[in-house]
């Protein structure tokens, strides 16, 4: 497939990069960042020639500004851009010339284009497109080692809610949980084998069906023992532990015997 790629940061050069490892041509890159555009043309192959599929892998608000450049210069190249966020309604400028639109979201993150390409390996990516576009947009990301599902446009916006939440959301749990093992003296690397055997757990029995600890147990002399100790030696850190736990034991279905810890 000849694919045209406005956009040569993180999404962009990540898909740029496992496109062309995966036997596709890139006809042209294209973006505002002349350093940029210049560094991925370096390390992938750039050849001239009718793109079959033109992907926008610009920031959200830059979308709009980019999709009515390209209705201006015209073509008939389908077009997509890769925001989770961003309903394919942005590109109403692109559609109104009678091109086919729509969007391609990996869920996966991202942070430079080399280790990106290989982390899409394996990855699930989002397609928000009628046919025949669907089509291809599925085919070209199972090329690229993806795992390609439908999404509806009007529920990206939840969509990637949930995606924030996984990734981010997990992470500040994490350095609350960092902030604790240090305070303990204990290495954070220590925590390694438990989150990992948790996360794996959580997809495989469901986030409540994976709980573990005393907030699942009921137990509420521990929690309130913990409690204590992190108000007397890491008091910052009581607002969003007493706010997780009580989270969690909603879940968990232990709410009304935790409470009272929690006070």
């Amino acid at each position: 497939m000849n694919i045209s790629i406005i956009g040569p940061g993180r999404a962009g050069g990540a898909i740029a990069i496992a496109a062309t490892a995966a036997g596709h041509r890139i006809t042209s890159i294209d973006g505002r960042n002349a350093d940029a555009v210049a560094y991925l043309a370096s390390i992938v192959d750039v050849e001239p020639a009718t793109p079959d599929l033109r992907i926008i892998a610009v920031s959200d608000d830059a979308i709009g500004e980019v999709a009515e450049r390209v209705a201006r210069e015209g073509g008939t190249t389908p077009t997509v851009h890769v925001s989770g966020a961003v309903q394919t309604l942005v590109l109403g400028p692109i559609a109104a010339t009678g091109v086919q639109v729509g969007s391609l979201h990996p869920l996966q993150t991202l942070p430079d284009p080399e280790r990106g390409a290989a982390r899409l390996d394996g990855a699930w990516m989002a397609v928000t497109a009628d046919e025949p576009l669907r089509s291809m947009l599925h085919d070209f990301a199972a090329s690229l080692g993806c795992h390609p599902f439908d999404l509806d446009d009007d529920v990206k916006p939840l969509y990637h809610a949930g995606a924030a939440a996984a990734a981010n959301f997990t992470l500040t749990t994490l350095d609350l949980a960092l902030a604790l093992f240090e305070a303990a003296g204990v290495p954070f690397e220590a925590a390694r084998p438990l989150v990992e055997a948790i996360v794996a757990h959580a997809f495989e029995l469901g986030p409540a069906g994976a709980l573990t600890g005393p907030v699942a147990r009921g137990d509420a002399a521990t929690v309130a023992t913990q409690i204590e100790a992190i108000r007397r030696q890491v008091p910052q850190a009581e607002s969003l532990f007493v706010d997780l736990a009580r989270s969690t034991a909603k879940l968990a279905g232990t709410a009304d015997v935790i409470e009272e810890a929690l006070q």
